[in-house]
C-alpha cells in the first residue's frame, strides 16, 4: 500500500535534492533514473524513468511534479510505503515587499479607473 503525503497546495514541484531525499538515493542514482536526452529538451514520456516536468531551455533546473515521484517509487523501485512531503521556504523580506508593491498598484489602478469613469461619462 502506497501512502503520500501532500502540502496543501499539492501542486508545488519538487527539485532534485527534494526527489533524493524522498527516495533515499544517491543524487548520482537520481540522474541515472530520469528520463533526459542529449537530443531534446523534453523527451516522450517514459513509464521505466523519472519524467521531469516540461522546460523551456536546458539551463532551467529538473522539476518533479509529487505524483510522479510517486508513481516512479511505487511502479518501478517498487517502493510500497513512500511519504513525500515538500516544505516551503519561509517568506523573505523580498517577497513581502513585492506583495505590499502589488497591493499598492492595485490600489492605483482601482482609483485610475474611478477617475476614467467619472471622466467617462
Amino acid at each position: 500500500m502506497q501512502r503520500s503525503s501532500y502540502p496543501a497546495g499539492g501542486d508545488e514541484l519538487m527539485t532534485i535534492d527534494q526527489v533524493q531525499q524522498t527516495l533515499r538515493r544517491s543524487r548520482a542514482s537520481i540522474y541515472r533514473y530520469v528520463n533526459t536526452n542529449n537530443e531534446t529538451i523534453n523527451p516522450p514520456f517514459n513509464p521505466q524513468r523519472l519524467n521531469p516536468e516540461h522546460r523551456k531551455s536546458r539551463r532551467e533546473p529538473l522539476l518533479f511534479h509529487p505524483n510522479e515521484v510517486a508513481r516512479f517509487a511505487r511502479d518501478v523501485m517498487g517502493i510500497t510505503t513512500l511519504q513525500v512531503e515538500l516544505k516551503t521556504t519561509p517568506p523573505n523580506p523580498t517577497d513581502e515587499l513585492l506583495k505590499e508593491i502589488l497591493g499598492e498598484l492595485k490600489h492605483i489602478r482601482e482609483a485610475l479607473e474611478r477617475v476614467e469613469k467619472l471622466l467617462g461619462s
